[in-house]
């Protein structure tokens, strides 16, 4: 096997695994730009997972092909409806913007679990039988060399995914909102002195976390993992903050950290079909993600500067 051949094998892989942690590090973007940290992207993900294979699996006979799509619409509206606990907690009250998303993540996990046991009297879901198909894109997918590593054998949440990302670059910094988003989460005081209301732009800010965090989770749950349990998001909300950080709170920037990890994940799950990888222990490649997690942060956190009002609630009129 050839080196363009291993390739065909692991940059697919590597964009299928790369989505959801590109949907939820682009929410944390959102969040955090606006000065809310959100620890609670785990806890987003398990609702959004939960969220969509049970709609699949409860609406597959109603609504067939379509099915996929709903569920991610669905769990993408739950998760902003859930991600507003965090937001009353940290904006409204004030509380301990990182205790309350591990309060989020802690209660996610525990109530989809107590839903999942209630629902189908096991520990987890059945396999969903409606999903995403493999797809070719046209025109695209026939471009010599490129084609076939980048634009064949691919899933539409995951190029959509990469799309969104440049999406979010322009609302960002290239529209009003954007501005105003950054200016609460830079100097929320000097930002509300010109007249932009801090409470509702972060109010807002975390919906849209939530919004999306709940998206990557149901790609997760219905493209990869096809069920829930409790192991179905272990530790992708964090890979997905640490993206987001890795990235420098820049949403380009957090979706080449995310390619970056989706190639570590393809290669714990394809690095027994490759070659010069088939003699490496599997144990070392299933770790492989959460190493390249430890050391990315360990090298470039003290380098990335956070939003300067990051973590810090604000009080009208106080400094």
């Amino acid at each position: 096997m050839g080196v363009y051949e291993a390739l065909q094998i692991i940059v697919p892989s590597a964009i299928f695994f790369a989505a959801p942690l590109i949907f939820t590090a682009l929410g944390g973007v959102f969040s955090e730009r606006s000065g809310v940290v959100n620890i609670g992207l785990e806890g987003l993900m398990v609702i959004g997972a939960f969220t969509s294979v049970v709609f699949n699996l409860t609406f597959a006979d109603r609504f067939g092909e379509l099915t996929p799509w709903l569920s991610l619409l669905v769990a993408m509206v739950v998760g902003a409806i859930f991600s507003l606990l965090h937001a009353v907690a940290s904006i409204t009250f004030r509380a301990d913007q990182v205790v309350s998303g591990v309060a989020i993540n802690f209660l996610a996990i525990g109530l989809s679990l107590f839903l999942v046991k209630k629902m189908y009297g096991k520990g987890q879901t059945d396999q969903i039988q409606v999903g995403f198909d493999k797809m070719d894109i046209p025109v695209l997918s026939h471009i010599p060399v490129i084609g076939p590593l980048f634009f064949a054998n691919g899933y539409i949440p995951s190029y959509i995914a990469i799309a969104l990302a440049f999406i979010v670059w322009y609302i960002l910094f290239k529209t009003p909102f954007g501005l105003r988003l950054r200016a609460v989460g830079e100097h929320p005081m000097a930002a509300d002195t010109m007249g932009i209301n801090v409470t509702k732009m972060r109010y807002i800010a975390v919906m849209i976390s939530g919004a999306l965090g709940g998206i990557g989770g149901g790609v997760y749950a219905t493209i990869i993992s096809r069920d829930f349990s409790h192991a179905t998001i272990s530790g992708h909300g964090f890979m997905a903050l640490a993206a987001m950080i890795f990235g420098k709170w820049h949403p380009l920037g957090a979706m080449g950290a995310a390619l970056f990890f989706g190639v570590a994940q393809s290669l714990s799950i394809v690095g027994q079909a490759i070659p010069f990888l088939k003699n490496v222990p599997t144990v070392y490649l299933l770790i492989a993600p959460y190493v390249l997690t430890i050391l990315a942060l360990a090298g470039f956190i003290g380098r990335a500067d956070a939003p300067k009002a990051l973590g810090t609630p604000y009080v009208k009129g106080k400094r």
